[in-house]
């Protein structure tokens, strides 16, 4: 009865869509968890607002770093089944919605990888070069939305024509 009331098919919603750009806009937005219009600020003005930048990337950083460390296994270990159940439950046993959620959620694992290592090279580096490493991260967080869209696009208007649902 509830998959009446809501349409379970993931590429015709439009809440879907939409979804979709906000998840790629807030991925594209926070580079590793700072505001990106910070990161632009400190390089302007300096200052106090560089000072703020060095803290929040370095807590951040820090935070990253511990939770690979602590529990780095488990979470590779537990994104791989979820994945790998997903993958399986969408594309082979063709549920449309699982192939919408692992459309997202697979890139966003690889921006999380991207993440780990920008935080590596910047806790490696010790703050030395920051600026440029934060704006390739947050440019390769950019592109590999872009092909995200653009495969997920291309996915939904395959299941959409194939299904009639114009």
């Amino acid at each position: 009865m509830v998959f009446e009331l809501i349409d379970m098919r993931s590429f015709s919603n439009l809440w879907y869509w939409i979804v979709l750009a906000v998840v790629w806009s807030s991925a594209s937005h926070w580079v590793l968890g700072v505001p990106y219009d910070m990161v632009i600020r400190a390089r302007r003005h300096g200052g106090d607002a560089e000072a703020d930048l060095r803290d929040m990337v370095r807590i951040n950083v820090n935070r990253l770093q511990f939770m690979v460390r602590r529990s780095g296994l488990w979470m590779l270990g537990l994104s791989c089944f979820f994945l790998t159940s997903l993958g399986i439950i969408g594309f082979v046993y063709a549920v449309e919605f699982a192939q919408a959620v692992f459309l997202i959620a697979l890139p966003l694992n690889g921006v999380l990888a991207l993440s780990i290592r920008t935080a590596r090279r910047i806790r490696a580096a010790d703050g030395v070069g920051m600026y440029n490493m934060l704006v390739r991260h947050r440019v390769a967080t950019q592109i590999v939305g872009m092909v995200s869209i653009f495969v997920t696009a291309f996915w939904g208007m395959l299941q959409n024509m194939a299904l009639g649902a114009f």
